[in-house]
Formats: structure tokens, C-alpha cells, sequence
């Protein structure tokens, strides 16, 4: 073999090397970056589930409770006469914190809402810290759980994912109209889809309306009231299920006829 060829495979096995280290190299520092990420979302998790359990075992809970809220309502009420904007805003962040650390109040805050600024303003306000609420679980529970679903099962996601892409907003819907369905578990149900976050909050701000409007209502007796049974009666919770039904009715249609089409062509 003569100098000038021994020299070019030289070269060859030098080049051959250098990729190898260099696919190894970068293997190394994907896996440290992937430990990295998974120690920042453990951390994160370890944190909001302490956080959940301090929420919901604090002596600061008892304060919304429906006795306790109950014996403050005419504080309450002259605090809103006299300082309409702030209690305003504080109820909407304590509303926002019920929600976001699924803290078990929010139907005794709807009912307070309905008191304190009236049946209308009352679900407007719940609505906005609700979905505001929901959003940031949403978005928490994407971060540490979701793209870790979809990274580990995006392949055999796939077609659930094309399905929500396209039908998402009418299952969303038609879950947050069902009262049956704890609030939580759609949250964090949805963060593990594709579901868009914008699709997610105008889901939710549309689908809680008619249940915030109802126990809104309700709140105008708020000091009459010595528990939650009962507010939702069947005639209720059988009007919701109904609302729910009609905004599936275009999805079902629409299976059906793509079911019909395709016994047809076979």
C-alpha cells in the first residue's frame, strides 16, 4: 500500500473515531439534560403535593367552610358595601388558590358569590377565578405529567390525539357540563392530551356557566342554608346532563354517518 493511501485511511479512521465519540458524547448529554428535567419535575411534584396536603389540612381551610362563612356574612357584606373593587379582587385570588390547589370550597364560594355581589356579577366572578384556576393546574400538570406522557406514548397517542385535535372543544364541553365530574380530574386529565390551552379555557369558561349561574342563585338564601344537599336536585343535575347531551349531539351525528358511510362502502 503506498504512503499517499495509508495516509487517507489514516485520516478515515481518525474521522470514523471522532463521529463515534461525538454520537457517545452527545448520547451522555441528552441523558444528563433528560436527569436534569426529571429532577426539576420530581422537585416541582414533591412541592405541590405537600403544598395540597398543607391546603387542605390548614386551620386556615376551616375559615371557608359553610358555617364559618355563614357566621361572617355580615362582615362580609359591609366589607363589600364599603370596599367593592378589593373584595372583589381578593375573592377572585382566594377563588383562583381554592381551585389551583383543589382546595374543596368552591361550591360553598359560588354560593357566597351569589350573596355578597348578586346572582349575575356573582357567576361572572366565579367563572373568571375558576378558569383561571383550572388553567393553571392545566398548565402545572402538562409541564410535569403531560409531555411526559406523550414522549413515552406519543406513538400509540396518536390517533387519540388526532381525534381530540380535531373533536377536542365538543368532549371538553360536553365533560364540563356533566356536575357529576369532578372539576380536578378534567384538568388534569386534559394536561396529559394535545388538547391547546386556548381550546382548554374557553371549554371550561363556557361548560361551568350553567352550574356557576344555579349555585349563584342558590347563594341569594345563603344564610338559610345549613349544607349543599339538595342543591343540586335531580331535576338539576338531569337538565345539566341534558345540555351536555346537546353539545354531543354534532359529534355523535357526525360518527354515525362516517360509521354508516363506511358499512356502505363495504
Amino acid at each position: 500500500m503506498s504512503q499517499k493511501k495509508r495516509t487517507k485511511k489514516r485520516r478515515e479512521d481518525v474521522a470514523v473515531k471522532t463521529v463515534e465519540g461525538g454520537g457517545k458524547g452527545g448520547s451522555a448529554a441528552a441523558k444528563t439534560r433528560w436527569s436534569a428535567r426529571f429532577a426539576v419535575r420530581l422537585a416541582l411534584l414533591v412541592l405541590i403535593i405537600g403544598l395540597l396536603f398543607w391546603a387542605r389540612t390548614s386551620p386556615a381551610a376551616q375559615l371557608l367552610s359553610l358555617s364559618e362563612l355563614k357566621d361572617q356574612r355580615g362582615a362580609l357584606l359591609a366589607q363589600v358595601d364599603d370596599h367593592y373593587v378589593s373584595s372583589v379582587v381578593i375573592f377572585v385570588v382566594v377563588y383562583i388558590a381554592v381551585v389551583a390547589l383543589s382546595i374543596p370550597a368552591a361550591a360553598v364560594l359560588t354560593l357566597l358569590a351569589g350573596f355578597l355581589f348578586g346572582t349575575i356579577l356573582g357567576a361572572v366572578y366565579v367563572n373568571v377565578a375558576a378558569t383561571a384556576g383550572a388553567g393553571i393546574v392545566f398548565l402545572v400538570a402538562r409541564y410535569l405529567l403531560g409531555s411526559w406522557v406523550q414522549e413515552r406514548y406519543g406513538e400509540r397517542l396518536r390517533a387519540f390525539n388526532e381525534e381530540l385535535r380535531v373533536h377536542g372543544h365538543r368532549y371538553l364541553l360536553t365533560l364540563r357540563l356533566i356536575p357529576v365530574i369532578p372539576f380536578w380530574l378534567i384538568n388534569l386529565l386534559a394536561a396529559m392530551t394535545k388538547v391547546p390551552f386556548r381550546t382548554f379555557l374557553w371549554t371550561t369558561s363556557l361548560g361551568i356557566l350553567p352550574g356557576s349561574l344555579v349555585y349563584a342563585y342558590a347563594g341569594r338564601q345563603f344564610g338559610s342554608l345549613d349544607s349543599l344537599a339538595g342543591l343540586l336536585s335531580p331535576g338539576v343535575v338531569t337538565a345539566f346532563c341534558l345540555l351536555a347531551l346537546l353539545s354531543a349531539l354534532p359529534l355523535l351525528r357526525e360518527k354515525f354517518l362516517h360509521k354508516k358511510a363506511g358499512g356502505r362502502r363495504r
